[in-house]
């Protein structure tokens, strides 16, 4: 079996670490579009929570919407979060986790930074600094998720040689 520390100094190396960092970027820049505006969620993301849950007033899901796009933001980027932190763990062999973690979150910023840019152009989307702060916090999130993880049962994994 290859080593983690040679697994990066093959072409195939990169693309197997980096490749899902930019499908991730494509799929949120897909996201970003008009086609996933609140208004065109609204409609199917009703239909889906009324299945689930019976009929709902507007007023409720006005609220109701709200909070279910605004998981997707933590949760998205947390997954996304993860996939950098991958992405860094297989490239940098003998870094620490936090190393790692931090620049995993550094990247998922950048690139809601600049979705966040992109959307304050767009006549149906608005920009928001909270959402990168959102955004953000997911990946944060979800990296200490997985470093309890690690430390509890995996520590070896982490103590990753210097």
């Amino acid at each position: 079996m290859e080593s983690e520390t040679n697994q990066t100094n093959k072409p195939t190396g990169w693309l197997n670490a980096w490749l899902p960092v930019l499908i991730g970027t494509a799929l949120i820049a897909a996201s970003s579009s008009n086609l996933f505006s609140s208004e065109h969620t609204n409609g199917p993301f009703r239909w889906l929570y009324e299945t689930f849950f019976g009929p709902v007033s507007d007023v409720r899901w006005h609220v109701v919407h709200f909070y279910m796009r605004k998981s997707g933001h933590f949760l998205g980027y947390g997954a996304f979060g993860l996939l950098w932190l991958r992405a860094w763990w297989l490239s940098l062999p003998h870094s620490r986790f936090v190393v790692d973690a931090l620049l995993a979150v550094l990247g998922c910023g950048l690139v809601a930074s600049a979705d966040e840019l992109h959307q304050a152009f767009l006549p149906s989307r608005t920009g928001s600094p909270w959402d990168v702060l959102l955004d953000c916090s997911g990946a944060l999130t979800l990296q200490l998720v997985v470093y309890i993880i690690l430390r509890n049962f995996r520590p070896k994994k982490l103590a990753r040689a210097a």
